[in-house]
């Protein structure tokens, strides 16, 4: 994919931006994930930047071209045909990791995952026997990711969820590594890392500490190795190989919170307070809510008076 792949990322970035910033909408509306700490998996379709399937092409060219030179006449070379390798590599890694929500819309994550992606092809010879060749690209990355929230002013969607950009540094584990059917090689798995990624993504529901996320984006993870491509692939180059197991990726996230921020209750209690107070002093025959005690007037209520008991007035006159 190359440079080209990134400057099409960048294009669908800055096109879902422009798209997108033309539904801005009220803060209130927006969903935010509310967890303080999640667990998430994450499944993702991803078309490898692995510019060295050339040489298995050409390896798979030249062992095609040499069972038909072998074909003595016109019926076995009938029999000798070929598959060729995809053109396109992509595979569908899996992930799964934690994420901290150090302040409101901000998270740090860490996870791990897993990327495999087979590639065979079957040949077969003048005797109409069949050959399976393959290569399988595998890799362990391990991954610290900085997400923050883009101000709805700038970008969202009416009635949606926040979008927002995510940052990752990547390290490769044991288990990186290309086998083939002629060898293997293992990657050298560096302690400050093998490369970078970034993603838009947008956070597409939210509910009961459930979130779900949806995002498109870029990585480079480049890995190198003490053995060579000539050692697993026929007429292959005999520098120390080096490859690349990133690329564009789409991808959801599913999240669960084990940590949820609390929601009171308190400003909305609060407008509604307001709201009766408002109404009842613009209007002082509304009939106050029930339950609350009418205002103090500093005159007394006659009505209100107890009735002097009948033995006492009765006492009070014949003392007169």
């Amino acid at each position: 994919m190359g440079h080209a792949g990134f400057k099409s990322v960048l294009f669908v970035v800055a096109t879902l931006f422009l798209a997108a910033g033309a539904f801005a909408d009220d803060e209130t509306k927006i969903e935010h994930d509310r967890a303080r700490l999640s667990i998430f998996g994450q499944a993702s379709i991803s078309f490898l930047d692995f510019e060295e399937r050339s040489y298995f092409q050409n390896a798979i060219d030249t062992i095609y071209a040499d069972f038909k030179s072998q074909a003595v006449d016109a019926e076995e070379s009938l029999y000798v045909a070929k598959q060729n390798f995809q053109k396109v590599n992509f595979c569908f890694p899996i992930m799964a990791g934690l994420q901290y929500q150090v302040m409101d819309d901000h998270f740090i994550s860490a996870g791990i995952g897993f990327i495999y992606d087979n590639e065979s092809v079957v040949l077969t010879d003048r005797k109409n026997k069949a050959h399976n060749y393959s290569y399988t690209i595998q890799g362990v990355p391990m991954f610290l990711e900085y997400r923050f929230a883009i101000p709805t002013s700038l970008i969202t969607l009416s009635n949606g969820g926040l979008f927002s950009l995510a940052f990752r540094w990547y390290w490769t584990l044991p288990g990186t590594e290309i086998y083939t059917s002629w060898g293997k090689l293992e990657a050298e798995n560096k302690p400050w890392g093998a490369g970078f990624g970034v993603s838009l993504g947008y956070l597409i529901a939210s509910w009961n500490g459930i979130n779900l996320y949806g995002d498109i984006g870029y990585s480079t993870i480049s890995v190198k190795s003490k053995e060579r491509f000539a050692d697993i692939v026929p007429d292959g180059p005999t520098e120390k190989a080096q490859w690349n197991i990133g690329g564009l990726q789409l991808q959801i996230r599913a999240s669960f919170g084990i940590i949820n921020k609390k929601i009171t209750l308190g400003d909305t209690t609060a407008v509604k307070d307001t709201t009766a107070k408002v109404r009842t002093a613009s209007n002082p025959e509304m009939t106050p809510p029930k339950g609350r005690a009418m205002p103090a007037t500093g005159a007394e209520n006659p009505a209100a008076k107890p009735p002097e008991s009948k033995t006492t007035a009765t006492t009070e006159k014949a003392a007169q």
